[in-house]
């Protein structure tokens, strides 16, 4: 019996010292590694980076154009999103379909995408078959068929998603907080088409994008994973040699004077508001984007953030408030977005700028700021922890034109914030009374809280 009380206290001891352990600190993270790579440029302007990665054997190809929705006219907004969509039905060797089931034999797919600024045709496959990859990744880029009987199918799907996107109240906030910082004349600023100019558009307009946009001086060409260099070398050269050169790279200027607007969308007897609220503030080549970002995530960038914290937690006003700093080429744009319970759409947007306001006069604590860097650490090492995110970051500083210390410096440089720059910082880009602000709710509700 004795021995079943002593063994009994020795449990009930272990357990309570088990309770009372505390788990070990993280370690902080280290600064980013770039992999080994190899640059090259082909006579017509083409650049191609290599970067052998990882020990799965499967390569990933990603031919970035630089080119979209930035060089689409006033007229042609979405001809970019066209193209790529026609760009998938085939080439002048394979069908759609042949191209589909020549991927999935090669372990892996084909995909071409339109952005603001970057145009992009995809693939990935096991690794054996690398050449045979980057060998259709340049078909579909130079011989391209776009086939017209495919148009009116194409736009018909387009105008479908269009349909849809104009219902969403997130979509509808976007459009008119673009329209507005931007500016319709700029390319930036014009985010839908309207259903009548998809409809306008013909074979011409597609091939004449295409032609005038598309070309090697524009284009760079990723491959990374585990693939046979010298085999990649040479398929690369045989099969994107003959490409046209094309135009340089230019993205258009930011000409719109910025001043602060607000504007209020009606969705009559909406049970909620949806806000976007912000201001341009830099580009990614500033020297200050980098604790920016840091300055963004400790306010509203992050499930921990101030702005978090105060309209979800302890107000109850939303569920899921963000903010982020969101750039193309030569610009970018501060702003948070909410979802709010309709009665407490002002009260929202006070409680926002109440807290730009309070810290940019009061610096965050080390702690606070600490675990924001953390996170923001942390989120930065799991995105270079795939050849595809390597590719995304090495593209991300050669559009926006910055050095690999961006990269390899990023974690020392996050760490390097301090409270008192923090603080700075939002007090110099973010001032609450030259916000842009735009509400797609109840605007009877909404103009009667800004009345009381």
């Amino acid at each position: 019996m004795k021995k079943c009380i002593i063994i009994l206290f020795l449990f009930i001891g272990f357990q309570v010292s088990a309770q009372k352990e505390n788990p070990p600190k993280p370690a902080p993270a280290k600064d980013f590694v770039l992999p080994q790579k190899k640059e090259n440029h082909l006579s017509n302007g083409m650049k191609t980076v290599m970067v052998s990665y990882g020990n799965i054997p499967k390569v990933y190809v990603r031919l970035v154009i630089k080119t979209g929705n930035a060089h689409e006219g006033k007229d042609q907004v979405w001809l970019s999103d066209v193209l790529a969509k026609m760009m998938e039905q085939g080439t002048a060797r394979f069908t759609a379909r042949d191209l589909a089931t020549k991927a999935a034999r090669i372990g892996g797919s084909i995909n071409v995408s339109a952005g603001p600024y970057a145009f992009t045709i995809s693939g990935s496959a096991l690794s054996q078959y690398a050449s045979e990859l980057i060998d259709m990744i340049a078909d579909v880029a130079l011989n391209p068929k776009l086939p017209e009987k495919e148009l009116s199918r194409i736009k018909a799907s387009l105008k479908r998603n269009l349909a849809v996107e104009k219902t969403k109240p997130t979509s509808i906030a976007t459009e008119h907080f673009a329209k507005l910082v931007y500016g319709e004349q700029s390319p930036y600023g014009r985010f839908y088409p309207t259903e009548a100019m998809l409809e306008s558009y013909t074979i011409k307009d597609v091939k004449d994008f295409y032609n005038n946009n598309l070309g090697a001086k524009r284009a760079v060409l990723y491959v990374a994973g585990i693939f046979d260099e010298a085999a990649v070398t040479r398929t690369i050269s045989n099969q994107f040699k003959s490409w046209k050169a094309g135009k340089e790279v230019e993205y258009p200027a930011i000409t719109k004077p910025y001043t602060a607007e607000e504007l209020i969308v009606n969705r009559k007897d909406a049970p909620q508001t949806t806000i976007i609220i912000g201001m341009p503030v830099m580009d990614p080549k500033d020297a200050d984007y980098t604790a920016f970002t840091i300055a963004n995530s400790l306010l509203g960038g992050s499930f921990g953030s101030r702005i978090t914290a105060n309209i979800r937690e302890n107000k109850g006003y939303t569920y899921s408030p963000f903010s982020e700093v969101t750039v193309v080429p030569g610009s970018g744009v501060w702003a948070e977005e909410a979802d709010v319970t309709s009665e407490h759409t002002i009260a929202a947007i006070k409680e926002i700028k109440n807290e730009i306001e309070r810290l940019a006069s009061e610096p965050p604590s080390a702690g606070e700021l600490e675990g924001i860097q953390k996170y923001e650490a942390g989120i930065f090492v799991l995105r270079n922890s795939s050849p595809t995110g390597i590719i995304s970051q090495l593209s991300f500083i050669d559009i926006f034109g910055l050095d690999e210390s961006y990269l390899t410096e990023r974690i020392k440089n996050i760490y390097a914030v301090s409270p008192a720059q923090v603080s700075q910082l939002v007090s110099k880009y973010i001032q609450p009374d030259k916000l842009t602000v735009v509400m797609v709710g109840d605007e009877k509700s909404i103009k009667e809280q800004k009345a009381r």
